[in-house]
């Protein structure tokens, strides 16, 4: 990978422990909301409903607003509550997915051990309002070289319009200049496969890749990456 110039990170997931946010997030909002103790069983429940809607944008089979509202209307449905709530119960879940930030094992060092080295960008399929919170509250929005947010950019990962307005913006048609790293087969690494650049699978869980997606490499700890890089 000697020709890589730009590192095209994931967040949730990847560089930030994006279940620890959540779960407190949403025991935060079950209290605000009188909704009881979030059981493992009710937490789990949510985070099947969530996926299955992520996974339908990423088709581009829904829109963004249809998942941010619509996982919660399920959710309560499911659940036996009020699911007039689920609006504003997003709203706030959005606040509260940014103030929650833990970083994975050795990324915070690895993305500060890289500047100078390569440009680096967030790449991400969350919100503006919770992306902008993280970033700030990680302060990987001084250390990084610019962020691209699918609800800015116009298109979701992994559609190769998200990475084309990417390349416009960073400069450089290059694609062998690119590495997109991030724990998403359906979202980071098709994204790299759509858009002809290298991927680097973060998989600290070692699942299979039943998608038969190319992967030029796979990690299962951050730090690993300066091993191969540098």
């Amino acid at each position: 990978m000697k020709d890589i110039k730009y590192l095209l990170w994931d967040i949730d997931g990847t560089l930030l422990n994006f279940e620890l946010a959540e779960e407190a997030a949403m025991k935060k909002l079950f209290t605000k909301y009188d909704l009881g103790e979030l059981t493992d069983e009710l937490l789990t429940s949510y985070q099947d409903i969530n996926r299955k809607y992520w996974q339908a944008l990423e088709r581009g089979e829904i829109t963004k607003p249809e998942v941010l509202v619509g996982r919660f209307k399920e959710f309560f449905e499911q659940s036996g509550f009020d699911t007039s709530i689920a609006e504003a119960f997003n709203e706030d879940y959005q606040v509260g997915l940014g103030s929650t930030v833990v970083y994975n094992s050795n990324a915070e060092e690895t993305v500060r051990g890289f500047v100078g080295k390569y440009k680096q960008y967030a790449v991400t399929n969350g919100t503006t309002k919770a992306q902008v919170l993280k970033l700030r509250n990680s302060g990987l929005d001084e250390i990084l070289d610019g962020v691209f947010i699918s609800e800015e950019v116009g298109i979701e990962k992994p559609g190769i319009g998200f990475f084309e307005k990417v390349f416009k913006e960073v400069g450089s048609n290059n694609l062998n200049e690119y590495l997109i790293i991030g724990d998403s087969l359906t979202s980071d690494i098709q994204g790299g496969n759509n858009a002809d650049i290298k991927t680097c699978w973060f998989n600290p869980s070692h699942a299979s890749n039943d998608k038969g997606l190319r992967i030029d490499l796979e990690i299962d700890d951050i730090g690993t990456l300066r091993d191969e890089l540098n």
